[in-house]
């Protein structure tokens, strides 16, 4: 009994520690210490109004805003690294990936208004499931060089990697994804509003289109 009780404080101070760590890393303000360094203005007041890699593009240097990318993706590399440091346990390490996550969407550090999480995602997804990032990635890459768009490349990648991941590690881990990804996913309708996230569903345009026919 005591041996059991032994190991279930170490799985819960696991978790407490993933959770923590996590949230703590990704509420590190990336993008709003390398903007104010640079003097340029708030990236919540210009472009889309997202602190994050995509609209610093807008006000900041390739290098300084290639700083941001790095900054965002090493929240989720550092914390699932972190996690399985500290157990091996998989749900552990989602739990910090998540953690980051909502840490980067809500920080602690920037008054609970933050990005879209997406590279910080990204950073996680690495870590988590090396081979279908490598996989994603590639395509990602063989797209742009096809395209040159490599915005459309990267949605594609994303896309890809839950059913790689489901391949190469089951679908348990490709569930946790799935998960992951739903923070995102409110993070957008927040960024959007509920009304213009609903007119842009396929749905809803088909409606309309309907009704002009009538």
């Amino acid at each position: 009994m005591a041996t059991m009780s032994a190991l279930q404080c170490v799985c819960v101070t696991a978790w407490f520690l993933a959770i923590l760590i996590g949230y703590l890393v990704g509420s590190i303000p990336v993008a709003d210490t390398i903007t104010r360094r640079a003097g340029a203005p708030d990236l919540r007041e210009v472009g889309d109004k997202n602190p994050g890699f995509w609209n610093s593009r807008t006000v900041l240097t390739r290098n300084q805003s290639l700083a941001i990318f790095v900054g965002d993706l090493a929240k989720g590399i550092i914390t699932v690294v972190v996690a399985q440091e500290l157990s091996t346990d998989w749900r552990v390490w989602f739990l910090g990936a998540g953690a980051a996550m909502i840490g980067h969407a809500w920080p602690l550090f920037a008054r609970f208004h933050g990005g879209r999480s997406v590279l910080t995602w990204a950073g996680a997804a690495i870590v988590l499931s090396p081979l279908p990032a490598a996989f994603c990635v590639l395509m990602m890459l063989l797209f742009w060089a096809a395209t040159r768009d490599f915005s459309h490349g990267v949605k594609i990648a994303v896309i890809l990697y839950p059913f790689a991941q489901w391949y190469s590690d089951g679908a348990w881990f490709a569930a946790a994804t799935g998960l992951l990804m739903c923070i995102i996913g409110i993070r957008f309708v927040m960024a959007w509003g509920v009304d213009s996230v609903l007119a842009a569903a396929p749905l809803t345009r088909w409606r309309n289109r309907t009704a002009q026919h009538d």
